[in-house]
């Protein structure tokens, strides 16, 4: 084996995807010293999303001062990778994170992810990817484009900065100032959810408590994002309440494309465009892959799924290792012709979650090393039967 690419999403709770690129990376280099081994860290779109892009790709991390989720000032990173192109995550400046235990989805807001924007867009760069995972917001994305130059303006001509309780206050939304600033400038919107605006599978519904919104608080958030839908359609003439993924971040989603124009992607396969992995399958022998449980879910536009179906292309087997196997995909044959040759799980014993997570990383190490191996034993039956030709 000369080239393996290594892959992995996290396993939740227990290894980081760049805690999992180290790993093999170790025994990798232990067993075929001489394969060179490119590594992948991928990330969601939540916290973490610019690091494993510098991780994989390089470039420069840019630190400004920014507002927080309520309006304090704090610093954020984005990166920047060969001068025209930036990676931005919501979570740096209105992830959950940042607010604590002071969660409150009706006050805080995206502006800072916007002044974010618009400092690599002044500073030069043309194409921006934002993950909008771990957002603590519901504000429909209006704080980031009052930033980038949308105007909201109330029943009495005023302009403000819509948060999640009052975007039934929004009686006009003029873009000509943000789109002037934006022109020629594309947008990328990692986006791994597809739930709508709002309604019973929406923002607030599925993800206002985790935000900190009661049951009276999720239905008054939902009523917002739908006075929101209603000017969006008046003022813009755009309807994107029932997009895929228009519900993500608080709908964020929704915001950006509705104000921007913004194109929303599944997190994977920004990732694969961004390190260029068809090109990095050439000449490759094996992709190794995997998630912390592998379900129906990680055929649907996940992480193995996005990684499988490319390498099948360029004729590279994939080797799925995860925390768990759901049973219904064992010897699943979709697995197979999406474009995987094999399932590993790390679990050596029968044991509880609570009582495995801690050795995560020693099962994966096993689990790795002992597939290698296998390949190891397979070149020497290989070189045997030509031997004996």
């Amino acid at each position: 084996m000369q080239k393996c690419i290594v892959v992995s999403d996290s396993f939740k709770g227990t290894l980081s995807s760049k805690d999992i690129c180290a790993i093999a990376a170790r025994i990798l280099t232990d067993i075929f010293p001489d394969c060179r081994m490119t590594a992948v860290p991928v990330a969601d779109g939540g916290e973490g999303t610019v690091e494993c892009f510098r991780d994989a790709c390089g470039g420069t991390p840019v630190t400004i001062s920014v507002r927080g989720p309520y309006n304090e000032p704090i610093r954020a990173t984005y990166l920047r990778l060969n001068g025209r192109c930036a990676a931005v995550e919501t979570a740096s400046a209105a992830g959950l994170p940042i607010v604590g235990e002071r969660k409150d989805p009706c006050r805080t807001t995206t502006y800072g992810v916007g002044q974010q924007i618009r400092h690599a867009v002044e500073h030069g760069c043309r194409e921006l990817t934002l993950g909008l995972g771990g957002s603590a917001t519901n504000d429909g994305g209006c704080g980031c484009a009052s930033a980038l130059g949308v105007r909201f303006l109330n029943a009495r001509g005023e302009a403000f900065v819509p948060v999640g309780a009052n975007l039934d206050q929004i009686a006009s939304i003029d873009v000509s100032e943000a789109r002037r600033l934006l022109n020629g400038v594309k947008i990328t919107v990692m986006c791994d959810i597809d739930n709508p605006m709002h309604g019973p599978s929406g923002a607030a519904c599925v993800f206002g408590p985790q935000k900190g919104a009661d049951e009276a608080a999720v239905e008054f958030l939902d009523r917002q994002l739908k006075c929101l839908d209603l000017c969006i359609r008046r003022e813009l003439g755009v309807d994107v309440s029932q997009i895929p993924g228009s519900g993500a971040a608080g709908a964020f989603g929704a915001g950006m494309l509705a104000f921007f124009g913004a194109e929303l992607k599944p997190g994977i396969e920004t990732v694969l465009d961004m390190v260029e992995f068809d090109r990095l399958l050439d000449g490759c022998d094996l992709v190794v892959t995997g998630e912390g449980r592998l379900d129906s879910q990680s055929l649907d536009g996940k992480v193995i799924s996005g990684v499988a179906r490319r390498a099948k292309q360029k004729h590279v087997p994939v080797v799925v290792i995860a925390g768990s196997v759901a049973e219904e995909l064992e010897n699943a044959p979709a697995l197979n012709e999406i474009g995987v040759s094999a399932v590993f799980s790390i679990n050596r014993r029968p044991q509880p979650f609570e009582v495995s997570r801690e050795h995560s990383a020693e099962n994966y190490e096993h689990c790795f090393r002992n597939i290698l191996r296998l390949i190891l034993a397979a070149e020497e039956i290989g070189r045997q039967e030509s031997v004996r030709l």
